[in-house]
């Protein structure tokens, strides 16, 4: 039961938008898979309408390896005949961002809430980026109403903790997080800055990984006079084989 919580993932290229490379936090993903031979490796672009640009990026990244990718799409109907089955098929379910307010309303729709919680109670390692790490935990900050963030509190809750993405780039993101926590809205929280990622076996943080130097993860928890405590985690920085 392995969850790769992330502000990162898939690496831009020189080439132009969507013109994705395989980053360390996906070979990442990968190992914490067992480094099969032919691995499987679903993406789910939920949370930006299944943009045809995102999955193309996707397929791009792993043109040519001995990676067996494929996509789940849910608009405007799931592209594959057993959603279930094949996503219990896979080594990795990799979530893409944008709007993790959506990605979740439109997952329950489709009950992929369930099916997913099965995929990771039988050993499928989940993974994602941005709203594709917000959706595993209670909530977090979120830009999916608007410019002027809100939470969401609405998770998978798989992980019972709180989640902040891209924590050191966006400025609204630290002072959200600590003021929900300290309010007792979200539990003890996890961020991570870019290029971070988490790692969970079932729900323990057991390490935090980084695909750059001088980036950092954080524990955010309600002090005893009701303030919040942030904790810097220093991340072990991955090679780019995602070892």
């Amino acid at each position: 039961m392995k969850i790769l919580a992330t502000s990162g993932g898939f690496l831009p290229t020189d080439f132009g938008p969507f013109q994705w490379q395989r980053g360390p936090l996906i070979e990442h993903a990968i190992h914490l898979a067992g480094d099969p031979d032919r691995p499987r490796f679903c993406y789910l672009g939920t949370a930006s309408g299944d943009n045809i640009n995102g999955t193309a990026g996707f397929y791009r990244a792993f043109a040519g390896s001995d990676v067996r990718a494929s996509h789940l799409e849910l608009f405007s109907m799931p592209n594959l005949p057993d959603v279930r089955a094949h996503l219990l098929a896979q080594d990795v379910i990799w979530v893409g961002g944008g709007s993790v307010a959506n990605l979740l309303a439109v997952w329950r729709t489709h009950r992929l809430d369930e099916v997913l919680r099965d995929c990771w109670e039988e050993g499928v390692v989940l993974g994602g980026v941005s709203a594709g790490s917000i959706c595993w935990y209670v909530g977090g900050p979120t830009d999916s109403f608007g410019p002027d963030l809100r939470p969401v509190l609405d998770g998978l809750a798989l992980l019972p903790y709180g989640n902040g993405v891209h924590y050191d780039s966006e400025e609204q993101r630290r002072p959200l997080l600590h003021r929900l926590v300290a309010d007792g809205v979200l539990p003890t929280a996890h961020a991570t800055d870019d290029g971070v990622g988490l790692v969970y076996e079932g729900t323990e943080l057991v390490e935090a990984v980084s695909d750059r130097p001088d980036a950092a993860a954080y524990v955010v928890e309600r002090g005893p006079d009701g303030a919040a405590i942030e904790t810097r985690i220093e991340p072990r920085l991955l090679a780019a084989d995602g070892r």
